[in-house]
């Protein structure tokens, strides 16, 4: 009997004390979790932060995106953000300045003249419009990131370099970085110089080696003092692709300092700082310019060769050293969210409208083209993707409006905006046929589809947007218990770890089973779709985490594809906002249903690009085996039908308020010569009983610029 107790006492022994192992906290973090935490840290299997992209990470905030990330939104934050709205005095410069500047600025002269006529330029330095960011008590307009947005949206309507010469002092700059960085000797002399467009600033960020890539800047700086006594930069760089270089007076500029005698007290590699160069200070150069695809805005090369400045122009002052890369991402933050934005939502409205009318004008067969599915099929997706451009661009000004500076939203509403908005104007070419391509004044898509990829390599090409960004500075910056773990594998802190590790376990089965059940149940309302969705997301991404660990940074088509479906879940819900917000009307119901369609075909699509290509053998064999066929047949949605595609065909050619509204906020030419204003009076006229009438004006609307080769000899032999 002895022996068989003491069989008994050591065979529960055994499960007992694997139980106690687990389950109490202070043993478990001894044994188990600070060997995982050695074992990982040795093996490396989580991913290494570098300096570099801490401090990209830690610059900006995170918004509603991270309730996506979940894979169970709360959609009492997603649906109360509260929109944004213009205040009194910003609608009436739209209505007053912004209406008069495009009425002088005339978009076929600026493209033959290569420059904005001197009375523009006039206009744009008295009426403060290099000013919007600066506020009042510095002699700035002080705007609100929706009546930026809203000012650029309008300016490209009418021209392309007239927008881009008001966008750039306002985006990342100068100005932008003095208001958050600067001291107040910086703001007190340069910002009332900015308003007033005294100054006229660029900023130097990109080199020949260093493009998207800005950490690494050969651009360099040495710290030494002279003979007065005093500290001086000494500065030599080469850069490229430098909008409003050639025409600025103050230079913006990104460089490597060092301090070889540590004269700042912060070692001899100080690293990335921002500061401001004179444009006539000796070693300046900018003698030259840059063709951006004929596009004529003033964008040139700029070096600088030993150029020797004070200290003091290291934006911030001496405290200022070594914080450029904080600088430049807290800036780039915002700036992604309102000027791409509203230049891709501008023309998309503008293809909108032209398409639309174009096609209810133009007859082939003897019926308006637009009658033809085919054309149909391409105004549905003009229609439907600008009416996802500008709730993408009103749902992120909202954060921006509301003091968040959320990288990964900006990051999504740059790409997106830009790719999307490159659909829209090719779509557009395609409606409009000879009309399109025949360049002269009454080409009102020529000038936007020729500039469309200049926007795609803005702040970082899209391809590296998409493939590092969203998702790989998304995944670090907006899972709940990831950088926890990343920091506890840095210190070495075992205990932060097993609470991070227990948390994370956790949230993965939840939304395992989430997904899961979801999928049987998520029949029903377009925000239990997304609830589907995004569980599924947050699955994929823990399984990708388990699998890959640190590699899952190098696995960009991985990331991108995982871009891809949190973009389009952003997408969605930015669509649902505006809907909402603008009264949930019943005539808006065909385009947001389209998108919404779109969307949940997108994220589809994404998912099984995810299932179908995973990265490690094993779970790419169990995925495609059976993951993936589940997938296809219980799909997350479907492309829109063609009768929705007719629904949206119909609100573009359907002259009225609804298209008004929903295709507004564009600058439309009250000259009847002009060919937009001969175009919407064509319009309007389809529903008129005055047939006569009615073709008159159709065919002077359809007319197309002829060359003459002869005056145009003549012309440059004059010149």
């Amino acid at each position: 009997m002895k022996q068989t107790w003491r069989s008994r006492r050591w065979k529960y022994a055994l499960p007992v004390g694997a139980a106690a192992t687990v389950l109490i906290p202070s043993i478990r973090r001894q044994t188990i979790s600070r060997t995982f935490l050695f074992a990982i840290r040795r093996l490396k299997l989580m991913p290494r932060i570098s300096a570099t992209e801490r401090a990209g990470l830690e610059a900006g905030d995170s918004w509603v995106e991270a309730e996506l990330f979940t894979g169970s939104p709360d959609w009492s934050k997603l649906r109360d953000v509260p929109p944004s709205e213009l205040t009194r005095e910003e609608q009436a410069f739209l209505d007053g300045p912004v209406e008069r500047l495009c009425a002088m600025a005339n978009d076929w002269d600026i493209w033959q003249e290569r420059d904005l006529p001197e009375e523009v330029w006039d206009f744009i330095r008295s009426q403060k419009f290099l000013g919007m960011i600066i506020p009042s008590e510095y002699g700035g307009l002080g705007f609100s990131a929706s009546a930026h947005s809203a000012v650029i949206r309008k300016l490209h309507s009418r021209s392309i370099p007239l927008s881009i010469t008001v966008m750039v002092p306002n985006s990342l700059g100068p100005a932008e970085l003095l208001l958050h960085y600067g001291t107040q000797e910086q703001k007190s002399y340069y910002l009332p110089r900015l308003a007033a467009g005294i100054d006229l600033p660029c900023f130097a960020l990109t080199e020949p080696e260093a493009g998207s890539d800005a950490a690494s800047l050969e651009s360099h700086g040495e710290v030494f003092r002279a003979s007065d006594g005093q500290l001086y930069l000494r500065l030599n760089w080469n850069k490229r692709w430098i909008t409003l270089a050639a025409v600025a007076t103050v230079v913006g500029l990104a460089f490597r300092l060092h301090d070889p005698a540590n004269l700042l007290g912060k070692g001899e590699e100080v690293g990335i700082t921002c500061a401001l160069i004179p444009r006539r200070t000796e070693g300046v150069r900018v003698d030259r310019r840059h063709d951006p695809m004929g596009v004529p805005f003033y964008n040139s090369p700029t070096e600088g060769k030993d150029v020797v400045v004070p200290i003091s122009a290291i934006i911030g002052g001496a405290e200022g050293a070594g914080r450029g890369w904080v600088m430049l991402m807290e800036s780039l933050a915002a700036g992604r969210g309102i000027s791409l934005p509203a230049q891709s939502a501008s023309g998309c409205a503008v293809v909108s409208r032209v398409a639309g009318a174009h096609a209810a004008v133009r007859k082939q067969f003897g019926l308006p083209i637009g009658k033809f599915e085919g054309v149909s099929e391409a105004l549905a997706q003009i229609g439907g993707l600008s009416y996802a451009v500008e709730a993408l661009r009103r749902y992120t000004l909202a954060a921006l409006d509301s003091g968040k500076r959320p990288a990964v939203v900006t990051a999504i509403a740059k790409y997106e905006s830009t790719e999307l908005f490159r659909k829209v104007v090719n779509h557009g070419m395609d409606v409009l046929g000879g009309a399109g391509i025949s360049l002269g004044p009454r080409n009102l898509l020529g000038h936007l589809y020729i500039a469309a990829p200049i926007s795609i390599t803005v702040e970082g090409a899209n391809i590296l947007t998409r493939s590092l960004i969203v998702y790989g500075q998304g995944v670090l910056r907006l899972h709940p218990y990831i950088r926890r773990e990343i920091q506890a594998l840095d210190t070495g802190d075992h205990v932060e770890f097993d609470r991070a590790i227990l948390g994370h376990v956790g949230f993965a089965v939840r939304n395992f089973l989430r997904a899961s059940f979801l999928g049987v149940t998520r029949r029903g309302s377009y925000e239990a779709k997304l609830n589907w969705a995004s569980a599924v997301f947050a699955t994929l991404t823990e399984i990708s985490l388990m699998t890959l660990g640190g590699k899952l940074k190098k696995k960009e088509t991985l990331s991108g594809r995982f871009a891809d479906a949190l973009s389009w879940m952003y997408i969605a819900t930015a669509s649902l906002h505006r809907f909402q917000s603008e009264g949930a009307r019943n005539e808006d119901r065909p385009l947001l249903s389209w998108v919404m369609d779109r969307s949940f075909a997108e994220i589809q699509a994404a998912f099984e690009e995810i299932l179908r290509n995973f990265p490690v053998r094993l779970v790419r064999t169990l995925f495609r085996n059976f993951a993936l066929p589940i997938a296809r047949l219980n799909r997350i949605g479907n492309a829109p039908t063609d009768e929705m595609d007719r629904a949206v065909a119909r609100l573009l050619m359907e002259p009225g308020e609804t298209r008004d509204r929903i295709f507004g906020g564009v600058y439309l030419p009250r000259n009847p010569d002009e060919q937009m204003q001969r175009l919407e009076s064509a319009f309007k006229a389809t529903k008129s009983s005055d047939m006569e009438h009615a073709t008159r004006l159709r065919k002077a609307a359809i007319e197309v610029d002829s060359f003459d080769l002869n005056e145009y000899r003549h012309r440059k032999k004059a010149a």
